[in-house]
């Protein structure tokens, strides 16, 4: 593939709600520009972007993939990234390596939950966007109804700059605002003029003028002359757009069908005009030797700098870091210095990503987008840079996964394979992390919820030949005393030769300290048990609250004094005291009103206005206590909540479904509070029926 200079560079990636059609349009794209000889479909599974076997599979996108368009003279990289919530880091990795947006909608299902989620996450990166409005070709696609959703979210920013033409219910052209121009479609998106619909007359003034008062609003100049009444010509209204959308102050609503090939040139034409190239936009590191800001606003001219923005592991084609070059020229042989993990790199070979096909390049400019073969040091986030100029960019910021499941291996002795494959997966999916918990002998799988884990399963058996179980995850309860004891314990045993003799008296109580598992303190008068046992008798409680005698979780707030005992000349060992010991701590424990602590956590639920009712009364059913409310002054409250963490299982799924998929939550561990007596007995018998794993 050519080389491509920063200014004929444009990184977009392509956003929406999952099903808006992404992917399809983002097939159209290839096949007109001739970068592909057929058009697939996701139907089909050929497509050139959902290329993974589970994407085939499943029919929509799982990871964002890159694919440049040439159109003309300029290289439009694509970042074509997921819609569905579960992949939510996929497109948060491909927002940060992108300079502009393209937001999804189906003509068809309007303006959903992920096209409001897919604006928000181009407010955090301040991407210039536009929308595009698809399956214009179906009966019941309203181009206007989306139009009014968008402008009553996002005011008088949306700027539509074409109208459809329907004949006989069928979508056969479109008017262009810009050029106040009619066009009907021919073949393969190409189109011919013609009159523009009396019908569409009253919407072209009106989404005319909202675009003239925009561009008045560019320039002093231009405000004199709106008001004198004189007409501005297409250039200078081209040109006051590309400033405006630049800007983020105007967002062009474009429509057509991508299946049908209509309204695709017209998208990749306005990208090409619209877009700002990699040089008009910003990015700053910190140079590490000097500790100043490095501005290095992708110029060419500049130290050679660039950042790893996502990571491929495939046990098939390898490792490859796809990267966005920050400044300068980076060649493919160049050594580069990765300052995050202080190694130096040598380059062998550069690439263009193609979908899953890699192409070889020379060298890549500042601003584009490429990929480097084993970089086994280099992970998401990190920078690469020259020794003498050392930068850091700042990292990928993706979401937190908050939902978990226990898993095991299917097949003994597959453990060290399943952590092998997890750890190459989790370079590749900032958004999965494994936590082995080793009290209560399980290992964790965390996702952004149950569709990635499922996911995550699948992935690991067909591409690495494992397979895994997931089930619930125990839950982290622990167990206290409410009362006092006071218990007499002898170990007494007698064999041939020496006999094993320890005695010891006992008071056990709640020390109030909830963080440490027990207090040990002896008042022993008169060497009725001598100083040299007492770290045997310690031991005894320090190895019995680890298995709690009530349902065998770990003792905390336990305080232990002994106070008196006996001993034996001969037959005394700590071996024997420390035996005693843990007798005495069983029955003293049971004893003294035993009771089981569950885990809280603090909740915060950020869910629209109209759902709190639901959410509030959900949270009851779930044990948990409001706390309070507060609005994020985006149309959403924060609900505010303690729960038990036994009743966050399944949460995600519950929350998208009550919400149609805008609620999101966040949680972390607060603290132990007694268990209702209903859950302690449930506890309580699994271990006398033995569920409960000893």
């Amino acid at each position: 593939m050519k080389v491509y200079t920063t200014d004929r560079i444009r990184n977009v990636v392509i956003l929406g709600h999952g099903g808006s059609g992404k992917t399809t349009l983002t097939e159209a794209m290839a096949y007109l520009s001739g970068a592909t000889s057929r058009m697939g479909s996701v139907a089909d599974g050929n497509t050139v972007s959902d290329f993974d076997k589970e994407e085939i599979k499943r029919k929509f996108s799982i990871s964002t993939t890159v694919f440049p368009v040439i159109w003309g003279d300029i290289k439009v990289n694509i970042l074509d990234a997921p819609g569905y919530f579960d992949f939510v880091g996929e497109a948060e990795e491909a927002a940060a390596a992108a300079d502009a947006a393209i937001i999804v909608v189906s003509g068809k299902s309007g303006v959903e939950v992920g096209t409001q989620k897919a604006w928000e996450l181009c407010e955090k990166h301040k991407l210039p966007r536009m929308f595009f409005v698809s399956n214009m070709d179906v009966d019941n696609a309203s181009f206007r109804q989306v139009v009014e959703d968008l402008t009553e979210l996002y005011g008088k920013k949306i700027a539509p700059i074409y109208l459809p033409i329907r004949e006989n219910e069928k979508f056969v052209g479109y008017v262009n605002v810009v050029k106040k121009a009619g066009r009907r479609w021919t073949t393969k998106g190409e189109y011919t003029e013609c009159d523009i619909p009396d019908y569409s007359m009253e919407y072209l003034e009106k989404y005319r003028e909202n675009l003239l008062e925009a561009v008045a609003e560019t320039s002093e100049e231009f405000m004199d002359r709106y008001f004198a009444g004189e007409e501005f010509s297409t250039e200078e209204i081209m040109s006051a757009l590309t400033v405006n959308v630049s800007d983020c102050s105007i967002v062009p609503v474009a429509m057509g069908s991508p299946v049908n090939l209509q309204g695709v040139a017209n998208i990749l034409d306005d990208m090409v005009q619209y877009f700002p190239s990699p040089d008009k936009c910003k990015i700053a590191g910190i140079n590490m030797k000097t500790n100043e800001v490095y501005e290095a606003n992708y110029d060419f001219s500049k130290a050679k700098s660039a950042f790893v923005f996502k990571t491929i592991v495939d046990p098939f084609i390898g490792k490859y870091s796809l990267i966005k070059v920050a400044s300068g020229v980076i060649k493919n042989d160049d050594t580069l210095y990765n300052a995050d993990q202080d190694a130096e790199v040598k380059l062998s070979k550069l690439y263009v990503m193609e979908g899953s096909k890699t192409t070889e390049v020379p060298e890549l400019h500042a601003g584009d987008i490429g990929a480097i073969g084993k970089l086994n040091v280099t992970k998401t986030g990190e920078t690469l840079s020259t020794k003498a100029s050392p930068i850091r960019y700042a990292g990928i910021d993706v979401s937190v996964p908050y939902t978990y499941k226990r898993y095991s291996a299917k097949n003994k002795g597959d453990e060290d394979k399943i952590s092998q494959a997890l750890a190459k997966m989790m370079q590749e999916d900032l958004t999965m992390k494994t936590v082995n918990d080793a009290e209560n002998r399980q290992t964790l799988l965390y996702g952004m919820g149950d569709q990635h884990l499922d996911i995550i399963v699948s992935k690991l058996l067909g591409k690495y030949k494992i397979d895994i179980n997931l089930d619930r995850p125990k839950v982290a309860f622990r167990e206290t005393l409410r009362k006092s004891s006071d218990v007499d314990s002898k170990y007494k045993k007698q064999s041939g030769g020496h006999g094993q003799y320890g005695h010891v008296k006992m008071r056990f109580s709640n020390s109030g300290d909830m963080e440490t598992p027990y207090v040990f303190e002896q008042e022993v008068v008169g060497g009725a048990v001598p100083k040299n046992y007492f770290p045997a008798v310690e031991k005894g409680i320090q190895e019995s609250v680890q298995r709690g005698p009530l349902a065998g979780y770990p003792v905390v707030g336990l305080k232990a004094v002994l106070y008196d005992g006996s001993y034996h000349p001969v037959d005394s060992s700590e071996m024997a005291f420390k035996t005693a010991a843990s007798q005495a701590f069983k029955k003293g424990f049971m004893d003294a009103s035993p009771v089981l602590l569950e885990p809280i956590a603090s909740l915060k639920v950020t869910v629209p206005d109209k759902y709190t009712g639901d959410v509030m009364g959900d949270l009851n059913k779930r044990r948990g206590r409001v706390l309070g409310m507060n609005p994020d002054h985006k149309g959403n409250q924060i609900v505010e909540a303690d729960i038990p963490m036994m009743e966050l299982y399944g949460y995600s799924t519950q929350l998208r479904s009550m919400t149609g998929g805008s609620g999101t939550f966040a949680y972390e561990f607060a603290r132990y509070e007694q268990a209702p007596a209903d859950i302690q007995q449930k506890e309580v018998e699994a271990r006398a029926n033995g569920d409960a794993e000893e």
